[in-house]
């Protein structure tokens, strides 16, 4: 079975459309395969980068993404999206996958160039409930710019999401060119230091480790 996830609850017809971003391909239903349904137990527009190892995955790689945690799965959400996610009612339709073709089977992506109509359509449901129930481990972060920086320079597998509306890193790092006590009040006022005011962030890696451990 495929999947399409939206917060309207009464869609009848999927009808093909063009997207904004792929203007040279034709108007087309999509759906997801099962493996990469949670990636979208989120609200539409809220940004998330999603990791997985595969054959190709260093054991440095693994093991710097993934080597404090027991899963084979990360996904990675900005802290700012938390209340959305509490908030949003996502609804699951379900297609038969023989309405569609396979259009990116890494993304885990099919299209129909014809209108198609879901056999089922269902709640999701508490959205952090329902990602956590898939095994797949949720972090939050206040900007998911040093993540992906970290991640187009390494071998994991991944999807980026509405990146688009992620926040910018600078907004989270103290200026260089500020003084001793300008820096001690920029660290007050950031989010990561309002919470581990006496560490020191050796790596991306370990800022989540010691958030994972609070």
């Amino acid at each position: 079975m495929l999947y399409h996830f939206s917060e309207e609850p009464d869609i009848q017809m999927f009808i093909p459309r063009k997207l904004d971003y792929r203007s040279e391909e034709p108007a087309q239903v999509w759906a997801i395969d099962e493996f990469h349904a949670p990636h979208y137990y989120f609200p539409r527009n809220c940004p998330r980068v999603c990791i997985w190892p595969d054959e190709r995955t260093t054991e440095e790689d693994k093991h710097r993404f993934f080597g404090q945690a027991a899963v084979q799965r990360v996904i990675a959400v900005e802290a700012g999206w938390l209340d959305g996610m509490r908030e949003t009612n996502l609804y699951r339709y379900t297609f038969n996958e023989s309405d569609f073709e396979i259009y990116d089977l890494n993304a885990g992506y099919y299209t129909s160039l014809q209108a198609v109509k879901p056999v089922s359509v269902e709640p999701v449901g508490d959205l952090l409930s329902a990602i956590c129930s898939t095994g797949i481990e949720l972090r939050l972060t206040p900007s998911l710019m040093p993540l992906r920086e970290a991640i187009l320079q390494s071998t994991v597998n991944f999807s980026m999401i509405r990146m688009k509306y992620a926040k910018e890193r600078r907004a989270y790092e103290a200026p260089t060119n500020l003084g001793r006590n300008q820096q001690q009040r920029h660290r007050r006022t950031n989010p990561y230091h309002a919470r581990f005011p006496s560490r020191k962030v050796k790596s991306l890696h370990h800022y989540y480790s010691l958030f994972q451990k609070t």
